[in-house]
């Protein structure tokens, strides 16, 4: 019987945290996914090739996933520049999925030489020198870390050649098409305009005083749970909107704002809009939504 042939898959790692690796290995179905893949080389998997060959530049590879940001001249590996390994791969694979915001836009490792460090394909939002070579083959997961269901998304999709649509910074839509704050559990506060007073509480939208960055956050944090069954909000935590290019951002813990109005409107809200509901909302004084929620109604 013939045996079904499985794509090559290469993890390949420059100036990371391990964040994503780590991300990833907590996959409740991470050898089941691995499955559809023949892993070549993995910086903590067990896998076909070892450094030295990888280095030697001899490994087949069709899906290259990059995780770490990057840095054209300086940083090497057994003595050799990791950018020249990275881009040996990139030519010859169908596919590049950078992994983490660090490999995509740059990240935390950029404010350490924000000239000299960048993602692979992209600066924040511009476009390096590669992003013409690769950018047919190029997917973006930005996040810090990646949520692990957002690689494997995109890897069964690949394996079932299936087509992945991506956003203009190349990320696939079906995880990145809306902001953090939908599927928030503080909606209801959030409509209201009453704010969490502290970080923690059940209680509370985190946006207007505490500097939630849902409303602003392509990503699906609360579609798509940790360890299935949380979020950052949904234990009281502002979202750090770690998956656009604007990240990491100074004064996280606070909304900056110009006579009480948020200084940046939720994403796509108009300002004329926001004001108008916002006005009539203040009118109103809701007590459900003002009193703790295991006290009301006992």
């Amino acid at each position: 019987m013939e045996q079904q042939y499985k794509p090559k898959l290469l993890w390949l790692q420059s100036i990371t945290c391990n964040g994503n690796t780590h991300s990833f290995l907590n996959h409740p179905e991470l050898f089941s996914i691995l499955s559809h893949f023949e892993l070549v080389h993995h910086p903590v998997l067990e896998s076909s090739f070892c450094m030295q060959e990888l280095i030697d530049g001899i490994l087949p590879c069709d899906i290259l996933i990059i995780e770490g940001a990057f840095m054209e001249k300086g940083y090497l590996k057994s003595g050799v520049e990791v950018s020249s390994i990275i881009e040996h791969y990139a030519d010859n694979a169908k596919h590049i999925i950078s992994a983490g915001t660090c490999a995509t836009f740059g990240g935390i490792f950029k404010q350490k030489d924000p000239e000299a460090i960048s993602g692979f394909c992209f600066d924040e939002e511009e476009k390096t020198r590669r992003y013409a070579k690769y950018a047919s083959k190029l997917i973006s997961l930005p996040g810090c870390p990646i949520h692990p269901k957002w690689l494997s998304y995109v890897l069964l999709m690949i394996a079932n050649d299936r087509k992945i649509s991506l956003d203009a910074l190349h990320r696939p839509v079906e995880l990145y098409g809306y902001t953090v704050h939908t599927g928030c559990t503080r909606n209801e506060y959030f409509e209201w305009k009453i704010d969490a007073k502290n970080f923690g509480l059940k209680e509370g939208c985190l946006f207007y005083e505490q500097g939630c960055q849902g409303p602003y956050t392509r990503g699906s944090c609360n579609k798509i749970l940790w360890n299935d069954m949380s979020s950052k909000t949904r234990i009281g935590t502002p979202c750090f909107g770690c998956t656009e290019p604007t990240f990491p951002q100074t004064e996280l813990f606070h909304t900056k704002t110009n006579m009480g109005i948020p200084a940046t409107m939720p994403l796509g809200i108009p300002r004329r809009a926001y004001l108008t509901l916002t006005g009539v909302v203040k009118s109103f004084k809701i007590k459900r939504f003002s009193e703790r929620l295991m006290e009301y109604d006992r």
